[in-house]
């Protein structure tokens, strides 16, 4: 079982328990936004997420960490790294992402999870390269990816919403961790 630790969080596989935690913070509009067509989602739905993140990690040796709070061990979201089929454009490459719950903003949770994402991607899967995919306005995304050394390369729009997005690299090959 794949398991980060950094000093304040645990990034893992999934747990029959994520579920509920996870569904609430998929109901919150604030956190949900930036995302898609910016709907929230049910139980069901996150249900359906959490079974394809999990899908994901059989079928491409990486997906979407459940993050925790080391001390409390309360989820407070998903960081990890996914291939952005939503997007043919970029299909053939590796993004990382992040959804934290509005109650954990503004404490760096989100850069540190990622940061150590990073790592992950870098020492563990051998990647050369990762991509983010964020939303043009959405400027908590923006300072994480700033944070975690991505620079800007192209821009495009979503091809089912029609909003624009902002695509950003890094060569891990010059990662400075």
């Amino acid at each position: 079982m794949t398991e980060i630790r950094t000093p304040r969080l645990i990034l893992r596989r999934w747990h029959d328990d994520d579920l509920a935690p996870m569904a609430d913070i998929n109901a919150d509009p604030r956190v949900m936004r930036w995302v898609d067509d910016g709907s929230v989602r049910g139980l069901d739905e996150t249900a359906e997420d959490i079974e394809r993140w999990e899908e994901e990690w059989d079928d491409e040796g990486f997906g979407l960490f459940a993050v925790e709070l080391l001390g409390s061990g309360e989820l407070i979201g998903f960081t990890g790294l996914s291939v952005p089929e939503f997007l043919p454009e970029a299909a053939h490459e590796v993004a990382i992402s992040w959804r934290i719950g509005s109650q954990f903003w503004g404490q760096g949770y989100g850069a540190e999870a990622a940061q150590a994402t990073l790592e992950f991607a870098l020492q563990d899967r051998n990647l050369d390269r990762v991509i983010s995919i964020s939303r043009l306005g959405d400027e908590a995304s923006a300072n994480v990816i700033r944070k975690l050394g991505m620079e800007p390369e192209r821009e495009t729009t979503h091809p089912e919403y029609g909003h624009a997005l902002s695509i950003h690299a890094i060569d891990l090959t010059e990662y400075q961790g």
